[in-house]
C-alpha cells in the first residue's frame, strides 16, 4: 500500500500540488495522468524522495524498495550489461564477497542467499531485458560512452526493471523508445509482480498496462478504477453533471438577482429581497470548463497539386559514402497518410529527411513536384527555439514580408493568441514549444507534413487534438511515432523500414504488434505448415495482392472519409443545439425542429457510410485470407 497524505508542494511561489491525498492498492498498476504542467513529475519526485513536500507525507510499509530512474543518464566505460547487473546491489555485493570470503560458514551463507535470489540466472535476465529495449548482443557489451543520451536512458530503465523494486516509479518511460521497445515494455509491465506508478500520455500504453488512473488536476488527486478509456468515460460523465449543475445554478442565480432588483425598494418585499440577496452571496459558483489553448491545432490547407507528389525509383540514401537505405521504390500522393514502422536505427528518420529534401539520393531517382512545399517537424526544432524570443518574433523572422495580421492569424491557429504570442519561449512548456514548432513549419500551407515523433511533449488531450487536426488537413501526412493510437487514427498506409530497405506493409497495426510480440520478423508467417516463400516470390505475391486489393481499399477509404465528414457534420449540429453562440452561424440560425430533422438525415447517411465501410473491409479481409 502506498499512501499519499495531504501533499502540498510550492515551487517559485506557486502552489503546484495542494493538499493532495490518495491510497494506491497493493500490487496495483496506476497511471498518473493530468495536463502538462499539472505537477505529475513533481509528485513522482516527492514520492521518490528527490523533492521534499511543503506539507504532507508519503507512507509505505517498512523496508519497501522504491525504484526511480534518475534524470542523468549513466555514462563511463562500463557496458550496458555490466551496468544492469550492478543494479542489483545485493547480488553484486554477495558476488564480490564470495571471491574473498574465507570463513566456511559465511561462504555457505553467501551461496545460500545467492541461490535464494536466483543470482546465477541474473545474467540471462539482464540480457533479456536489454534485448527487449533494443540492445543486440554486440551493443550490450559496448562502452556506455559510445551511446547517445537516449540510448543511455534506455540502459537506466533496463537497470531499474532488473532491480525489481517493490514500488516502480516510471516517468514517461517511452520517450526514448521506439514502438517495438514500447510494446516489449508494455508486455513486461503487465506481469510485473509489484506496485507500479506510471506517468504516460500514451492512451494505448495506459489502457494495456494500468488497472487504475490517478488524475492530478488543479493540485488535487482522484483515483479512478480501470484504464484510460474507463477514466475518460467517467470524467465525461462527471463534466456533463458539472455542466448541468452550473446551468441550473446560473438560472437560479439569475432568478434571485432579478427578484432582488425588483423588490429591494419596496417596503412590503424588502425583507424577502434581503433574504434572497444573502442566499445569493452564500451561493458558491460552480466553475465552468475553461477553453484550453493548448488543444489548438489547425493546419492550413494547401492548394491542390496533381499526383504523385514524390516518387522514388531504386533510390539509395545515407551519409557520406555509406548508404543506410537502398532499393527504395515509393510513391507519395497528395491524400496519402503514411506511417513509418521499424526499430530506431533502421533508417526511418533518414527516409523522412530524404522525402523532406534534406538529403539527396546517393543512387537511383527521386522526382518531386516542383511546386510542392513540405513541412518537416523534428524534436530538434523544439530544442533549438530561441528561449529569449517570443512566438511572434520566431514567426516574423520567417515571414518578414507578410502583414502582421496574417502572422498573428497563423499563431492563433496553434493557440498563441493575444499576449500568449508575446511570451518568451523560455517560459513556455514543452507542449507549447511543440505547438510553436508546428506553427512555424506550416506557415506556408505545405502540401505534405512530415512529423518525426510529434507527440513527445504533448499530453493525452493535446494528442487527441493533434489527431483531429491531422485528419482535417487536406495534404499528405508522413508520420514517425511510437504512439500506436496516433498511427491507427491518422495513417491508412504502413511502410516498414527494415534491413536497409522500405516496403509497404500489407498487414494492420494489430498484425504488426503481434509480429513484434511473437519475436517474428515482420511480414513472415508463423512457423509450420507450408514452405516459406523466397524474398523475391514474397514481394511478387505482395504486389499481386496489393493490385487485387486496390479497388477495395479505395472503396474502404472513400467510405471512411465520408464517415469522418458526416460525423463532423453531426458534431456541428449537436453544438448548434447545445451552444448556438459557439456554432456555425448558418446552423445557429435554424430552429430546433430543423436542426433535429437535419441531424436525423445525417445520422441515416452515417449508418449507410458505416455499412459501406464494413462491407469493403470484410471483402478486404476475405481476399487477404
Amino acid at each position: 500500500m502506498l499512501n499519499l497524505q495531504d501533499i502540498t508542494v510550492r515551487l517559485g511561489g506557486r502552489t503546484i500540488i495542494d493538499g493532495a491525498s490518495a491510497a494506491l492498492p497493493p500490487r496495483s498498476r496506476v497511471g498518473l495522468i493530468g495536463r502538462n504542467g499539472a505537477g505529475k513529475s513533481t509528485l513522482v519526485k516527492v514520492i521518490s524522495g528527490d523533492l521534499e513536500a511543503d506539507t504532507g507525507s508519503v507512507e509505505m510499509p517498512r523496508a519497501t524498495r522504491l525504484g526511480y530512474v534518475a534524470q542523468e543518464a549513466p555514462a563511463g566505460s562500463a557496458t550496458p550489461f555490466e551496468t544492469v547487473l550492478a543494479a542489483d546491489e545485493e547480488r553484486a555485493a554477495l558476488m564480490d564477497e564470495s571471491e574473498t570470503a574465507t570463513d566456511p560458514e559465511r561462504i555457505a551463507d553467501i551461496h545460500e542467499r545467492l541461490n535464494a535470489i536466483q543470482a546465477h540466472s541474473a545474467p540471462a535476465r539482464a540480457a533479456r531485458i536489454l534485448n527487449g529495449l533494443g540492445f543486440d548482443e554486440e551493443a550490450q557489451h559496448r562502452a556506455l560512452e559510445s551511446f547517445s543520451g537516449g540510448w543511455r536512458m534506455r540502459v537506466a530503465l533496463a537497470a531499474l526493471l532488473f532491480s525489481q523494486p517493490d514500488v516502480l516509479l516510471l516517468d514517461e518511460p517511452s520517450n526514448h523508445l521506439d514502438l517495438e521497445a514500447v510494446l516489449w515494455l508494455e508486455d513486461f509491465l503487465k506481469s510485473y509482480p509489484a506496485t507500479i506508478l506510471l506517468v504516460s500520455h500514451e492512451r494505448d500504453f495506459l489502457n494495456n498496462v494500468c488497472d487504475h488512473m490517478l488524475h492530478l488536476e488543479r493540485g488535487k488527486l482522484t483515483l479512478y478504477p480501470g484504464g484510460y478509456d474507463a477514466f475518460e468515460k467517467q470524467r465525461a460523465e462527471r463534466l456533463a453533471q458539472l455542466a448541468a449543475a452550473k446551468a441550473k445554478q446560473d438560472a437560479e442565480r439569475a432568478k434571485l438577482q432579478d427578484y432582488v432588483a425588483r423588490n429591494s425598494a419596496r417596503a412590503s418585499t424588502a425583507k424577502q429581497a434581503q433574504s434572497r440577496a444573502k442566499a445569493l452571496a452564500r451561493m458558491q459558483p460552480i466553475a465552468a470548463m475553461v477553453e484550453d489553448p493548448s488543444l489548438s491545432f489547425d493546419f492550413p490547407d494547401p492548394d491542390e497539386l496533381r499526383p504523385p507528389l514524390i516518387t522514388l525509383d531504386m533510390a539509395a540514401v545515407g551519409y557520406g559514402d555509406t548508404p543506410v537505405l537502398q532499393r527504395l521504390n515509393l510513391r507519395i500522393d497528395p491524400d496519402d497518410r503514411v506511417a513509418l514502422l521499424g526499430r530506431n536505427g533502421n533508417g526511418k528518420t533518414t527516409l523522412a529527411r530524404l522525402l523532406a529534401a534534406q538529403l539527396k539520393p546517393m543512387d537511383g531517382d527521386m522526382n518531386a513536384t516542383g511546386k510542392m512545399r513540405v513541412g518537416y517537424f523534428t524534436q530538434y526544432q523544439v530544442e533549438e527555439l530561441r528561449s529569449g524570443d517570443t512566438p511572434l518574433d520566431h514567426l516574423q523572422a520567417l515571414m518578414p514580408d507578410v502583414k502582421p495580421a496574417a502572422v498573428r492569424a497563423q499563431l492563433g491557429r496553434f493557440g498563441f493568441a493575444g499576449d500568449k504570442a508575446l511570451t518568451k519561449v523560455g517560459k513556455l512548456s514543452g507542449g507549447e514549444r511543440a505547438r510553436l514548432a508546428l506553427a512555424l513549419i506550416t506557415r506556408d500551407a505545405p502540401h505534405m507534413l512530415i512529423l518525426d515523433e510529434p507527440t513527445n511533449h504533448l499530453d493525452v488531450d493535446a494528442r487527441e487534438a493533434l489527431i483531429q487536426a491531422l485528419n482535417a488537413y487536406s495534404g499528405a501526412v508522413l508520420i514517425v511515432s511510437h504512439d500506436r493510437h496516433m498511427i491507427e487514427m491518422t495513417a491508412d498506409r504502413l511502410v516498414l523500414v527494415d534491413s536497409g530497405e522500405a516496403h509497404d506493409y500489407d498487414g494492420s497495426m494489430d498484425d504488426y504488434i503481434a509480429f513484434v510480440l511473437s519475436k517474428e520478423a515482420p511480414g513472415e508467417g508463423k512457423s509450420g505448415g507450408g514452405a516459406k516463400l523466397s524474398k523475391k516470390d514474397a514481394r511478387k505475391a505482395a504486389a499481386d495482392a496489393r493490385e487485387k486489393n486496390k479497388a477495395l481499399r479505395k472503396a474502404a477509404d472513400e467510405a471512411e472519409k465520408a464517415l469522418a465528414k458526416l460525423t463532423a457534420q453531426r458534431t456541428e449540429i449537436d453544438r448548434a443545439m447545445a451552444e448556438p453562440d459557439k456554432a456555425d452561424p448558418a446552423l445557429a440560425k435554424l430552429t430546433m425542429t430543423d436542426l433535429m430533422k437535419r441531424r436525423a438525415e445525417v445520422s441515416e447517411r452515417i449508418e449507410a457510410a458505416e455499412l459501406a465501410w464494413m462491407e469493403a473491409s470484410e471483402a478486404l479481409e476475405e481476399v487477404a485470407a
